[in-house]
């Protein structure tokens, strides 16, 4: 699964490469934990222009009953996302990029779970696959929410978890943000394992475990 991720440059984030009008300045975000609102990219059936939008991590489905429903859906399977009734009618409408410079994953060994920090090796912000919805509470107030897809790790993340997010290659954010486009097995076919061999990932402290710690600390290399 993705349970954590770090949005630290978001400040510099390249608006030719997304194709963004503007980007508001936003604090570096070094610890992003589930239920937490993170920046997202999305682009409306309106129009062809994107959006640089805050959204909470938890997606909770239009027709959910209970919000709470979104603290279980942090994550959707690349195998199942265009059949499961939680994520297809998303799957097919509404996607949207998540901006990421790196993720963290656990590793399980005698001492505890070891938490590792996944990044580019050149060390450039990335684009997660992600779902996007929208939840009209009893108020009629939206809540706009979010879920990374997850899918099989890589080699050098195989040792560390059994699953990895899907990190979308820059050809092919068109493709995922058109609302219009809706083959189900061209957008199933984005949804691979990035290169091993384009990514690094070290230990860091235990610090990052506990959701309100921030800082640059949290992605600080230790040794073991």
């Amino acid at each position: 699964m993705c349970g954590r991720f770090s949005q630290a440059q978001i400040a510099e984030l390249d608006r030719e490469l997304f194709k963004l009008l503007s980007v508001p300045y936003m604090e570096p975000r070094y610890n992003i934990a589930p239920t937490k609102e993170a920046a997202a990219i999305r682009q409306q059936r309106e129009g062809p222009e994107r959006e640089f939008v805050l959204l909470r991590w938890g997606l909770i489905p239009s027709w959910a009953k209970d919000p709470s429903i979104g603290n279980r859906l942090i994550n959707a399977r690349s195998e199942t996302v265009a059949t499961k009734p939680t994520f297809e009618h998303a799957f097919r409408y509404r996607r949207c990029l998540i901006p990421a410079d790196g993720f963290y994953e656990w590793q399980k060994t005698e001492r505890g779970k070891q938490p590792y920090y996944a990044k580019l090796r050149d060390g450039a912000v990335f684009a997660l696959a992600g779902l996007w919805e929208r939840w009209l509470g009893a108020a009629q107030q939206p809540v706009e929410t979010f879920t990374i897809i997850t899918t099989a790790p890589n080699d050098m993340l195989r040792p560390l978890h059994n699953r990895m997010p899907v990190i979308l290659k820059p050809g092919d954010y068109d493709r995922w943000l058109d609302p219009s486009y809706r083959d189900v097995d061209g957008l199933k076919g984005l949804l691979q394992p990035y290169p091993s061999s384009e990514m690094a990932a070290y230990p860091v402290s235990r610090y990052v475990n506990t959701p309100d710690n921030e800082g640059p600390e949290c992605i600080a290399p230790i040794e073991l």
